[in-house]
């Protein structure tokens, strides 16, 4: 009996060299068959299979003339041979009556596969001839390393240094350009020590660097703002004698105005033009983005004109840049402007452009203009990308409107895009928002199997997550796992973890963060210092944050009215007023900047000092440096106002409030702190008839019978726990607020014939940085201490008894049985 064969091997068998099929291909008198163009594929004469094309291909290979014949019929063969890839598996493995293919077969095959994007298939090939100990050509060899390298996996970079071992095992010598595609495939995976230690390794190689291998290192560095490392790297270029070109001096322009050192951006095209290196138009396109970033349209748009003067034509780029400053800083109708003059010059938008103004309308919220510019894209023939979808999420995300978020990244899937980082971390943050943590991190441990590159906005948003939810210790750990998988941490990251020590009470362990910053080379910011002396000043070590104040303003640190408005509130906060007004006076004195912010904190700190004519004097100095005062204010001294009895005053200065709407919104606010403060049955009352009479116009009833409901209740209290809200914006901790109410208790006990509170109190309250629950109390001469459980009143000593027997560090609904038990 006739054994049957495989379907697919019959398929080969009917194609052996003994087969006439192949004659009118290979015959030259053909002419409507001719070798000379790949249209022997065409559909109108029956396809090749795969071992027809081999050895077609193999004839074709043995004339060096027909070389870029051979390789037109294998790219349009490809293609066409997905998802069997029969080619590639007769490649691998031939049927036994076919010769094994040539070297020049394969090494012109792994070429073709990674030209159709399929490195992976190609480095298969790659691994047979390193079996049967063949050496692929070097270019050949080239190809496919660039190509594993642009290839988005997680394991490229591995796979890149076994190729690179394997071929010097088969004899293959690396060129320069051979160890500068590795060198970009360490820069791309943020590896900088290992792409330093290849660099210095070259001459093992017998290669010397060039300036592409210094320019690729020297990208990554000013992308990360690592000029420590870019200085030294360009020493070691200059020691090797190479002359910077017009690329390495483009790449520093870019860093520089990355991180907005515009001077030294300016200086580095002086030098350019002074060592006879003419800037592009690429060395002004980042000078007028450097200028956009720092909101300085008028100087981007001047470069733009002298760009004109020097005969460099202003592109695309340059228009986008230009457009994308505008609407940053809400000069629309000249970024439309803009848009008209690239019409009229003939230059034509770009997805950028499109995505630009995608971007405009959806940071101005108008969210429908949006939809119109992707539609107007669509009809001028270009294809929205990740880009122009990402952008939307982000925007529906602020507006928290997450089903249109979640519509969003379906249509992305049907539209056959992937989704890139950006979409990676805006899901990240979504799951963050919701806290879902657990799921964010599960999302976060799976996306680099996924083909996603993991990078430090990824992780800086859960860990972000992690603090708002009080969880340190896993913020933590996610930050050691990150530098574990090494991946860089840029400014932002570290202000992150900085921020969130500082507000968990560890300004230490944020200093050393600080260090560890300083010694990669990263530059802080003004957001890196502040938040080291906002922690300071939270901790009430006043003397600690003037100390590093000091230090920083030695290291060329400017403070901004963000630092000046902490110290201010740390002084007043701690007491120290004096000291408060004498940093406010030379803050001014120097012609620094000041905001309503600083005013307040001054103003409140006078009002509780019952200055309340220093107090005013300074509203006078807002209104005569046009700083317009906010509710923050009006509280602050119509509060102090009522409490001295001058109630005159304080009616005149409610009614002469320029915005009236903003009228009926203090006396709400003041309506909510009575409603909130208020300890009897009569309060109810008391607020719905102030605001009755506050909605009729009738302010100077209202403010009588506002009059009469302060002497009732504690004033100094209330508005002592708003002082962080009115100022710096940071609630009170539950410690806080009992510490300032023992301490009243304390001041009435020593008073004669005054003992308001003759009782202890229990005050509980979640913090509201850690999210922590806190139990205190307070007695009647002053003093305070925190508790795990407590009870106070009759019976209390048996209660607190069954209290400790019983407690232990448990859920909330074993906590709620057990304070049943204790009240049965």
């Amino acid at each position: 009996m006739k054994k049957t064969r495989p379907r697919h091997e019959q398929n080969l068998e009917h194609s052996s060299p003994k087969t006439t099929r192949l004659k009118p291909v290979l015959s030259p008198s053909s002419p409507q068959r001719t070798l000379c163009s790949p249209k022997i594929m065409s559909s109108s004469y029956p396809p090749l299979k795969p071992c027809q094309l081999v050895q077609t291909i193999t004839t074709l290979l043995s004339s060096s003339s027909r070389f870029t014949v051979a390789r037109s019929l294998l790219l349009t063969f490809i293609p066409s041979d997905h998802p069997q890839h029969l080619l590639h598996r007769h490649l691998l493995h031939p049927i036994s009556n076919f010769p094994q293919p040539s070297t020049e077969l394969l090494d012109t095959a792994i070429g073709a596969y990674c030209q159709c994007g399929k490195p992976h298939l190609a480095l298969q090939i790659f691994k047979k001839m390193k079996r049967l100990r063949l050496s692929p050509n070097i270019i050949t060899f080239n190809t496919l390393i660039t190509a594993l390298v642009k290839y988005p996996s997680t394991h490229s970079l591995f796979l890149c240094n076994e190729l690179f071992n394997d071929a010097l095992k088969l004899g293959l010598c690396p060129t320069t350009i051979t160890i500068n595609i590795l060198i970009k495939g360490y820069c791309l995976a943020y590896k900088y020590k290992d792409a330093n230690q290849l660099l210095d390794r070259m001459s093992e190689f017998g290669c010397v660097p060039d300036n592409v291998s210094y320019n690729t290192i020297l990208d990554g560095l000013c992308e990360k703002g690592r000029l420590n490392e870019v200085r030294d790297l360009l020493l070691d270029m200059k020691g090797k004698g190479l002359v910077p070109n017009r690329n390495t001096y483009n790449i520093l322009v870019h860093g520089y105005c990355k991180i907005g050192w515009l001077k030294d951006a300016a200086q580095i095209v002086e030098l350019m033009t002074q060592n006879n290196t003419l800037p592009d138009v690429w060395t002004y396109n980042m000078l007028i983005g450097g200028l956009c970033n720092e909101g300085r349209i008028d100087d981007a748009i001047r470069i733009r004109d002298e760009m004109v003067g020097l005969k460099l034509l202003p592109d695309v780029k340059t228009y986008n840049t230009l457009i994308n400053g505008c609407l940053d800083n809400k000069r629309s109708s000249e970024a439309f402007d803009l848009l008209e003059e690239m019409n009229q010059k003939g230059i034509k938008c770009n997805e950028i452009t499109y995505n630009t103004l995608i971007k405009g309308y959806c940071k101005e919220g108008k969210m429908y203009k949006a939809r119109e510019v992707l539609q107007k894209m669509e009809e001028g023939g270009l294809c929205p990308d990740c880009v122009s979808y990402n952008t939307l999420i982000s925007a529906y995300c602020k507006a928290g409107n997450l089903p249109e978020v979640l519509r969003i990244m379906k249509r992305i899937g049907e539209k056959g895009l992937k989704m890139d980082n950006f979409s990676l971390n805006t899901l990240l943050h979504i799951l963050c928002q919701e806290r879902k943590l657990d799921e964010a991190y599960e999302l976060l441990s799976v996306a680099p199997t996924r083909g996603y590159l993991v990078d430090a906005v990824s992780y800086g948003t859960l860990i972000t997550g992690y603090f708002r939810c009080a969880d340190t210790e896993k913020a933590l750990k996610l930050w050691d796992e990150m530098e574990e998988r090494e991946v860089i941490p840029t400014i932002v990251t570290y202000n992150i973890i900085i921020g969130g020590l500082c507000k968990s009470g560890k300004t230490q362990q944020a200093i050393a963060k600080l260090n560890e910053l300083l010694e990669k080379g990263i530059v802080p910011d003004e957001i890196t210092y502040n938040t080291i002396i906002h922690g300071y000043c939270w901790e009430g070590n006043i003397e600690k944050a003037f100390q590093f104040h000091n230090k920083m303003v030695e290291n060329s640190f400017t403070p901004d009215v963000y630092t000046c408005n902490i110290l201010l509130r740390g002084l007043s906060r701690e007491g120290m007023l004096e000291k408060a007004i004498k940093l406010f006076n030379t803050w001014i004195d120097k012609g620094k900047t000041t905001d309503v912010v600083t005013y307040n904190t001054l103003i409140t700190a006078l009002c509780k000092d019952q200055r309340l004519d220093d107090a005013l004097g300074l509203v006078a100095e807002m209104e005569e440096k046009n700083i317009q005062r906010d509710k923050y204010t009006h509280n602050a001294i119509v509060g102090a106002l009522t409490d001295a009895g001058r109630l005159k005053e304080a009616e005149e200065f409610m009614t002469d409030r320029e915005r009236p709407s903003e009228q009926r919104l203090q006396m709400d606010d003041r309506e909510h702190e009575l409603r909130v403060d208020e300890l009897d049955s009569s309060s109810i009352a008391y607020s719905q008839q102030i605001d009755e009479l506050c909605a009729e116009g009738r302010y100077k009833d209202a403010m009588l019978i506002y009059a009469q409901v302060t002497q009732r209740v504690s004033m100094p209290s209330m508005q002592h726990c708003k002082d962080p809200r009115l100022t710096v914006e940071d609630p009170v901790t539950v410690e806080y607020i009992t510490r300032y109410i023992a301490g009243l208790q304390q001041k009435y006990t020593q008073s004669g014939g005054v003992r308001p509170f003759g009782l202890s109190t229990l005050i509980i309250g979640f913090d509201p940085h850690t999210g922590i629950p806190s139990l205190y109390q307070t007695d009647p001469s002053g003093t305070f201490s925190a508790r795990k459980a407590n009870a106070t009143g009759r019976n209390s000593n048996s209660t607190r008894e069954f209290l400790e027997k019983n407690h232990n560090e448990a859920s909330g609904q074993e906590t709620v049985k057990l304070a049943i038990h204790a009240l049965l």
